[in-house]
């Protein structure tokens, strides 16, 4: 099969090309194969390509194939699984820049019957990831004030749009007028442009009284800033540093007594693997908003066809030209058969 297999880390993103790769066995007895339809870029895969993450020390080193999140259709599952073949799943899992993989179960959901396959791909983990963030840890409450770092990023929209969904108003942190659009037409409250001077001013006088925001959700690396805007006694929930190019920021700790402040990090991957069933429950809750419609699915703008197209994806999303979430569209026509014959 093709995929963008990572031999040695690389400098120059431009370089990863598609490469003939032996076809994934399973490792598990829960694993279910899957025909990868979609897969979804973000930084992670950006880190992970130039060995610039934390997890390249340990747990990913080359030879590997890069990609975290797909969508496609079951090949293959166990008699005990409930996922037959035929089934459209979308998931995260290492290797899905490649046209098949196998994950464990517990790592896939059905994609809802309201969605494509890109759609969902759109949202993979960060639906869940955000929800756990806002509700499992940050206890956001209906008419509270949420500031969202990173609001047009993959995981920024889908945290914009629970913030609103549990009755928050929503301030939304981004880059440019593009991204401002696309944001407010989520349903974000307010608007600030980061280029702007002393935007951390204009986030309190943004909130009722002055004070600043109840919770901050921090996708990019600005503990300094979130907790600039964050009121005494708020919450602060760091969830990811996709602005730091692998570097993290050293933080002022007097502002968090200052402030009161509760800092809270929070891995997704680690809690799912140190408690199960906390992130079962936190996708239960997440999917229960998908079943309101409260959810909708943002795919940026630009068209990346084939494994080909990975490389150029990636160099967008460096550039921070990116909003919503880049899909590849790695077999679009296997989804079409299948609904043809349904």
């Amino acid at each position: 099969m093709k995929a963008i297999r990572i031999d040695e880390f690389v400098r120059d993103l431009a370089t990863l090309s598609p490469k003939d790769v032996p076809s994934p066995k399973p490792k598990g007895p829960r694993d279910i194969g899957v025909q990868i339809t979609h897969a979804a870029l973000t930084h992670v895969d950006m880190l992970y390509a130039q060995g610039l993450h934390q997890n390249n020390g340990r747990h990913v080193k080359p030879p590997f194939i890069l990609g975290n999140e797909f969508a496609g259709i079951v090949t293959s599952a166990p008699p005990s699984s409930s996922l037959r073949p035929g089934t459209r799943v979308f998931g995260a899992t290492l290797g899905s820049f490649a046209e098949h993989i196998y994950a464990d179960e517990n790592g896939l959901r059905e994609v809802p019957k309201q969605w494509t396959n890109a759609e969902a791909c759109a949202v993979g983990a960060s639906g869940a990831i955000s929800w756990g963030s806002l509700v499992s840890v940050a206890n956001l409450k209906r008419g509270e004030t949420a500031l969202i770092l990173g609001a047009s990023g993959g995981l920024g929209v889908m945290a914009v749009q629970i913030a609103k969904a549990l009755g928050a108003k929503v301030i939304a942190v981004v880059g440019d007028e593009e991204k401002a659009r696309m944001i407010k037409s989520t349903g974000a409250d307010g608007v600030v442009d980061y280029h702007e001077k002393d935007w951390e001013n204009k986030v309190k006088a943004m909130t009722e009284d002055g004070q600043g925001v109840h919770v901050v959700y921090d996708a990019i690396g600005a503990v300094e800033s979130g907790l600039r805007c964050l009121r005494y006694r708020g919450r602060l929930v760091i969830v990811g540093f996709a602005a730091r190019e692998g570097k993290m920021e050293n933080i002022q700790a007097n502002r968090i007594l200052l402030k009161s402040a509760m800092v809270h990090g929070y891995r997704f991957g680690e809690d799912g693997r140190q408690d199960p069933t906390r992130t079962e429950e936190v996708w239960n809750g997440f999917m229960d908003l998908v079943v309101k419609e409260s959810i909708k699915p943002i795919i940026y703008k630009k068209n990346y066809v084939g494994l080909e197209s990975v490389s150029q994806a990636l160099i967008d999303l460096g550039k921070h030209t990116v909003w919503g979430r880049a899909i590849v569209r790695i077999n679009e026509e296997a989804e079409r058969e299948l609904k043809a014959r349904l």
